[in-house]
């Protein structure tokens, strides 16, 4: 895997005027994005890390790579990030990244874990009690004749339509969508161009898909393996981490098309003031956010539906693309919680037997399995399994497990409750249900703490959308200003991944700082014929 790693030239560019002060940056919001930003501003703009401050209205950063809580009171995970060996801007920013044992650095130890263990499904999918290994997809010639034209056709003819606009619902039926639906989060109503990026995207993971072959996974959760590493190596060098501090508005000055951000309104605190920035400073604003106002329940509360007032990211957005068409449209991803929530839940258990119990059933150890979808479930359930531990510090004889449910206004089969209105106690027992535990269910549920978490805006980024929805990296007419993160627009790649807020951050830095650096091509696995044929015999089922 080490070829897919690039090394790069951080030398400046010529157009850099070195006698300058360094320029002071400041970047609104503490998530993967801005994380990447601050090392990239470092590594190859030569900015002291005195000079960076990242502005997060939480108390802690990471964003949606989190990972919290205790073995006495729960973990919790709102979500889990898959990548695999094409994540290039990734592996290539943390191959300059100390792993936190400090022998190696965090793309070696991610591969070198995935050595050892590697992701082949024995249970994709589970029915009537059964694991499924490697299921067919059970496509239609007609299915698979719009997925060829969808992987062809111009963004631009597919428009606002939406996946159910482009198949008819008999697609929706096939294994091919349950499997493909759950790994991704995809729900009828998304973007079709989202769908068709997929596609093309993972064009090379298609054959193996059954078994989620080709998935690569982090030693422990994304938090404890990816931001600590990379807050400690910010750390370490200067980095400000202004915490509690939200951003409100972005006042700018200077003539029409050389537009600079001058201050920067924000609360810390609760307590309203201005950062001044000078021109030659500058300001990398994270857009929205797939988990801003997402809140926890627990084995007898339900969670709660919050909405974007509950957070500052959405209302920032709001505020400064008001009279800016060049800034984007945050309504076209913040407006229809109705699709874009779901519920994920986070189970922490002190008894062994749920584990064995699964490992039994799917034929898989914790690490090996991935994704297990039940297409049986009225809330389209899955479960992940990691290995364990799953957090640094975590007792041997505690075990974690995560999953999420996409219809989640529906009632369940077991618990005839809407899985949006259900505590930890009935999502664990729909769940038991469906794997056809027994008598030995209560038992578990005494040992278990299961945490739901309803995150109003976690598939936002996949809403049906148009040309400036989503703006440039680099809004045009602006001279200190990059958006980074999911809700920009980077041709070719894939959002709902860190892949896609490490490229947006990459590619502001470089621009902004007129670095003669390019963050590496998105990897196009449709030009290469042996991708094109492996995925042509996976979509027809052959197998030999």
């Amino acid at each position: 895997m080490a070829e897919n790693v690039r090394s790069i030239d951080t030398s400046l560019g010529e157009d850099r005027d070195t006698d300058r002060r360094p320029p002071k940056a400041y970047l609104v919001g503490g998530g993967i994005a801005s994380l990447a930003a601050a090392a990239f501003m470092i590594r190859d703009g030569d900015i002291p890390g005195q000079q960076i401050t990242i502005l997060e209205e939480l108390n802690t950063i990471g964003g949606s790579l989190d990972g919290s809580g205790s073995p006495e009171e729960g973990y919790v995970l709102r979500g889990g990030r898959m990548l695999e060996s094409k994540y290039l801007c990734t592996f290539e920013l943390f191959s300059s990244i100390p792993a936190l044992t400090g022998d190696k650095t965090v793309t070696q130890e991610i591969f070198e874990w995935n050595e050892t263990i590697k992701t082949s499904s024995k249970s994709r999918l589970f029915r009537n009690g059964k694991r499924q290994t490697a299921p067919e997809f059970g496509l239609r010639e007609t299915h698979i004749l719009t997925i060829e034209r969808l992987a062809i056709e111009p963004e631009a003819m597919l428009g606002r339509s939406t996946i159910a606009d482009q198949f008819d619902p008999t697609f929706f039926k096939t294994d091919f969508w349950f499997m493909w639906c759950t790994t991704f989060a995809f729900q009828p109503w998304h973007s079709a161009v989202e769908f068709k990026r997929y596609l093309v995207r993972f064009a090379h993971m298609v054959g193996g898909f059954e078994r989620l072959e080709g998935i690569l996974r982090t030693v422990y959760n994304q938090y404890d393996s990816l931001v600590r590493p990379l807050r400690k190596w910010l750390d370490d060098r200067g980095v400000v981490f202004e915490m509690n501090c939200r951003v409100t508005d972005l006042v700018f000055g200077g003539p029409t098309g050389r537009e600079t951000v001058a201050r920067i309104a924000c609360a810390r605190n609760g307590v309203p003031e201005e950062i001044v920035i000078d021109t030659d400073d500058l300001v990398l604003v994270t857009l929205g956010s797939m988990t801003e106002a997402s809140s926890l329940g627990s084995m007898d509360h339900a969670a709660s539906l919050n909405g974007k007032r509950d957070g500052g990211a959405w209302t920032l957005w709001e505020t400064i693309s008001a009279g800016r068409p060049a800034f984007g449209r945050p309504s076209a991803f913040a407006d229809h919680i109705g699709e874009s929530k779901w519920l994920s839940f986070t189970t922490t258990q002190s008894d062994p037997t749920f584990l064995h119990i699964v490992r039994d059933l799917t034929g898989n150890v914790p690490g090996e399995g991935g994704l297990i979808t039940f297409p049986e479930s009225s809330w389209l359930a899955s479960i992940v399994i990691p290995h364990q531990p799953h957090f640094t510090g975590q007792p041997e004889d505690v075990s974690v497990f995560w999953g999420y449910g996409l219809a989640v206004d529906q009632p369940g089969d077991f618990v005839r409750k809407p899985m949006s209105a259900c505590n930890g106690r009935e999502i664990l027992t729909e769940v038991f249900g469906h794997l056809g535990i027994g008598s030995v269910a209560p038992g578990i549920l005494e040992s278990s703490i299961c945490i739901p978490c309803m995150m109003p805006f976690i598939t936002s980024q996949f809403l049906p959308r148009g040309r400036g929805d989503r703006p440039h990296v680099i809004p045009p007419g602006f001279t200190n200003l990059a958006f980074i993160g999911q809700f920009c627009e980077l041709p070719d790649d894939v959002v709902f991944t860190v892949e896609y807020s490490i490229r947006s951050a990459q590619v502001a830095v470089y621009e902004l700082l007129n670095l003669k650096l390019t963050p590496p091509a998105v990897y196009k696995g449709q030009s290469d014929p042996r991708v094109l044929y492996r995925a042509f015999k996976a979509l027809h089922d052959i197998r030999s």
